[in-house]
């Protein structure tokens, strides 16, 4: 995927486009560039998304978004998704004071040639956040801009698929609808810290994961089914504890700890991926630590039984 950096300028009316942040590419966007794709292939051009490294709420309240993706796993899963090319673009305080009309003729038109733009079912963009696709149309026709309409997907009747219903199930920790909107497993990835090492005192040692991007979505605290690329190179079933492990009561605060099943050595340093399978239980406090062993009995051969389904 062609990557269009701020000092290139586009020749004219040479990509068909959508814009928007894409955070998670989850089915409804699926569904926004497979019509992206087909409006392409009919006209003969190749295919562009105008998306963000930040989000536009986090610089216009000046409160962190939690991500479903960061900047590099959303480039990644946009390329699966067969996109030619892609802008990506820096929202500022500037930008958001552009109007509708200047931000189509200045960016979409002068600098990256977009000779259609398709344009999803609540999409807004420009300052005035009144204006809709009608008026899109209008400016449109005025610098030979034509302004394709996307559906919207449906699941389950009448219920859309955007980003923020799945940070909602994700916060309470519904793993498998998060999933069903994703349409693959939620992710995290980051590196194996050094910790205090108390799982090894009741026999279940554990790898301490420090998240590659603070701005990623953490789920619900609790104890979860999941599978971790160790490396890259090896998927291992595991289970993983969020929260603040108040029956040690240690004072870390909150911290993500995975027990890989079957698995010897050192992981100090390794990068993971762990991709979410389900919620088994939710974060207690026990009375002593051989309750919290017999939990963790527990709650392994419920991983498994997981995993066999």
């Amino acid at each position: 995927m062609k990557q269009i950096l701020e000092t290139e300028k586009v020749g004219r009316s040479t990509y068909v486009a959508t814009m928007g942040y894409f955070d998670g590419v989850h089915l409804g966007h699926q569904y926004l560039l497979e019509q992206l794709r087909d409006c392409a292939e009919k006209k003969g051009k190749p295919t562009l998304v105008i998306t963000f490294d930040n989000h536009p709420r986090t610089v216009l309240s000046g409160k962190p978004m939690p991500l479903l993706t960061t900047t590099q796993e959303k480039l990644l899963l946009l390329e699966e998704q067969h996109v030619d090319a892609c802008a990506l673009l820096h929202f500022t305080h500037e930008m958001a004071l552009m109007s509708a009309k200047e931000f189509m003729q200045k960016i979409l038109v002068d600098w990256l040639g977009v000779d259609t733009l398709v344009v999803g079912y609540d999409h807004r963009f420009g300052h005035n956040r009144s204006e809709g696709f009608d008026d899109y149309v209008r400016y449109g026709d005025e610098m030979n801009l034509r302004i394709q309409p996307a559906t919207a997907l449906r699941v389950n009747g009448d219920e859309g698929v955007c980003s923020s219903k799945i940070r909602d199930v994700l916060s309470v920790g519904d793993i498998y609808k998060a999933n069903d909107l994703l349409s693959r497993p939620y992710f995290m990835t980051g590196t194996v810290v050094e910790g205090k090492q108390k799982g090894r005192t009741i026999g279940y040692p554990t790898a301490n994961l420090m998240l590659d991007d603070v701005s990623k979505l953490v789920p619900k605290d609790g104890v979860y089914a999941v599978k971790v690329m160790v490396n890259d190179v090896h998927p291992y079933n595991a289970i993983m504890n969020i929260g603040t492990r108040p029956t040690l009561n240690d004072g870390r605060g909150r911290t993500i700890e995975i027990h890989l099943l079957d698995f010897n050595g050192s992981l100090y340093g390794t990068k993971m991926r762990v991709e979410f399978v389900a919620l088994i239980r939710e974060e207690r406090k026990f009375d002593s630590l051989e309750q919290l062993r017999q939990q963790i009995n527990i709650d392994k051969a419920d991983a498994l039984k997981i995993f066999d389904k």
